[in-house]
């Protein structure tokens, strides 16, 4: 990484434009932090490698945290960010996987994230490749029906390589009995809650590898 965590506040306040999604910007910081810091094998001269881990943020609306660590990370300079939001900029307040690198899939409507990361691990493993799918989705997208089904396929299928991380701030409006790892868990997940802004937590979680996919629950105080 280029940059400490704690100069991530600095990158990210060069990003103006899109105040009101701070909060989904934030709530997601720590998680995505850890992931490239510890976690993920990429490499930014080459974003494209198949080897590489894959990283899924369906959760795309306030992007500002995902291009700042992208930017700590090496995929986009510090500059880059300067033009946040701009007509002639790569970095929109989407992200869109043909502007930016590293970036794995355009997201912004919400609720397609597990359905494409589900789809990416089936063909990586039938593929024979080691590499993980992780995809971060909202607490609410999961009211997206197309959620359930790709919870009850990849714990059929028992997708190993896939783990889902759930940002929990408490914006959902149906919620789910149990909790939320519960209707993971009830289709074969392994299921874990934590603290979303404890990094050692977090990547002790991440750090687990199952038989069959996991879903990883980072509660955050943040409220969108």
């Amino acid at each position: 990484m280029h940059t400490t965590y704690d100069e991530l506040a600095g990158l990210m306040t060069r990003m103006t434009g899109d105040e009101k999604h701070d909060a989904s910007a934030t709530s997601t910081l720590d998680v995505i932090w850890v992931l490239y810091s510890t976690i993920l094998r990429t490499d930014p001269s080459n974003p494209s490698d198949p080897r590489r881990d894959r990283l899924l943020v369906s959760k795309g609306h306030g992007p500002m945290a995902y291009y700042a660590v992208l930017a700590s990370a090496g995929f986009l300079t510090e500059e880059q960010l300067d033009g946040f939001g701009r007509f002639d900029s790569p970095l929109g307040y989407h992200p869109d996987r043909t502007l930016v690198p590293g970036v794995e899939i355009s997201s912004g409507s919400l609720g397609h994230g597990l359905g494409l990361a589900t789809g990416t691990a089936t063909t990586l493993a039938l593929r024979g490749s080691d590499a993980r799918v992780i995809v971060l989705v909202g607490d609410a997208e999961l009211d997206e029906g197309s959620n359930a089904e790709a919870i009850q396929y990849a714990g059929r299928a028992a997708l190993g390589n896939l783990t889902v991380v759930v940002i929990d701030n408490r914006s959902a409006g149906l919620g789910w009995p149990g909790g939320i790892g519960a209707r993971f868990a009830v289709e074969g997940w392994a299921a874990e809650d934590v603290d979303g802004r404890d990094h050692d937590a977090l990547h002790h979680a991440f750090s687990r590898r199952f038989a069959v996919p996991n879903v990883v629950v980072a509660h955050t105080e943040s409220k969108e």
